[in-house]
């Protein structure tokens, strides 16, 4: 989930996710990052631009919000520091007391702005900045309020707990899908609360129908096809942190690549299209996308769209999610795209975020 939307209704004057909601092994598979590639992501909390450049490639990450860039830019000088225990114990994934500390030790390092923005929020620091988004307030309202009244601990550890495919649909039948899950996941869920209390109102202009319950079908989906045990996004909403499992970034294999690669990391703000305009003709070689098309008219999304196709090369690949709006590459340029919908669909069934409906992956012929 993205803050870069493109819109003006939309407050971006504070961090509105700490983490990245989508699964960045999917988006490294699809975009098949190497070195020597150019490629344009949306910086959302720096989780997933990292995570590609753990292959080499060049990744220009890009936001409208500058506190979702204060949260990149932090991660980025953090991972240039420390080894991984210790940037886990500073981010908030492990128990620490000395977080302001690590803080002060790399703040010299972030450009003035972010320095600034961090100052100032020291309570959130101190805390951990993977809680600081009001999506994972969202989340731990759920966690502390509702989560209770549908199920006692010992169940949520059970589900959380490894389980064969066919265990894992007889648990959800027979001790996870009961009356009061069904019931207060549409409440909570809704487009009213989710739309108040974890995202914006202004993200859900395009959406029509129950959004609830297309979200509660994907929640069956993760919780029955795919394995819980490893799943980090589900791991944070039911007990507050990556217990079980952690994001791509985080994971030892891959945080070593990004560390060697950290330079590769470039951090701007800016529309997403205005960017890329800027950065001239045939330049990117990828693009993450998130889920920005998702808010934008049809008229708003052929602007957006045609402007990073130009800056794209032939060959170049274009990630994104759908959640509850169906949004894929304009009717007027569709013969300059290749729709790799088996390849897409094929990643999609492994996606472990899963809030969205659909996974869209193009290429630029």
């Amino acid at each position: 989930m993205t803050s870069d939307t493109n819109t003006p209704y939309a407050d971006f004057s504070f961090v509105r996710y700490a983490n990245c909601w989508e699964d960045a092994a999917l988006l490294v598979q699809a975009l098949r990052p190497k070195k020597g590639m150019r490629l344009l992501s949306i910086a959302s909390a720096g989780d997933n631009s990292l995570a590609l450049i753990a292959r080499g490639a060049d990744v220009l990450a890009v936001d409208l919000n500058p506190a979702q860039l204060a949260c990149a830019e932090l991660r980025r000088e953090m991972i240039r520091a420390l080894p991984l225990a210790d940037f886990l114990r500073c981010i908030g994934v492990l128990a620490s007391d000395s977080r302001w500390e690590a803080y002060r030790s790399v703040r010299e390092r972030l450009t003035p702005i972010t320095q600034a923005f961090w100052d100032s929020r020291r309570e959130i620091i101190e805390r951990g900045i993977i809680h600081a988004g009001k999506f994972e307030r969202y989340f731990q309202i759920f966690r502390m309020y509702v989560l209770p009244l549908i199920h006692r601990s010992p169940v949520v550890e059970a589900l959380l707990a490894p389980k064969e495919l066919v265990e894992r649909k007889v648990f959800y039948e027979r001790r996870w899908n009961n009356l009061r899950w069904n019931l207060l996941f549409r409440i909570f869920f809704s487009r009213a609360l989710m739309g108040r209390l974890g995202r914006d109102p202004a993200f859900f202009r395009q959406v029509e129908g129950n959004v609830a319950i297309r979200i509660l079908a994907r929640a069956r989906y993760a919780l029955t096809e795919l394995d819980s045990s490893a799943n980090p996004y589900l791991s944070y909403i039911l007990t507050g942190n990556f217990h079980s499992a952690v994001p791509f970034y985080l994971r030892p294999e891959n945080y070593s690549l990004i560390r060697a690669n950290i330079d590769n990391l470039t951090l701007q703000q800016g529309a997403v299209d205005g960017v890329a305009a800027a950065q001239g003709a045939r330049v990117f070689d990828g693009f993450n996308l998130s889920d920005i098309f998702e808010y934008l008219t049809p008229s708003a999304c052929a602007d957006v769209y045609g402007r990073l196709l130009a800056s794209a090369r032939p060959g170049a690949r274009l990630a994104y999610w759908n959640m509850l709006v169906p949004r894929t590459c304009p009717h007027t340029m569709s013969a300059r795209i290749s729709q790799l919908d088996e390849e897409a669909n094929a990643l999609f069934a492994q996606d472990q975020a899963f809030f969205y409906s659909r996974f869209v992956l193009e290429e630029v012929l």
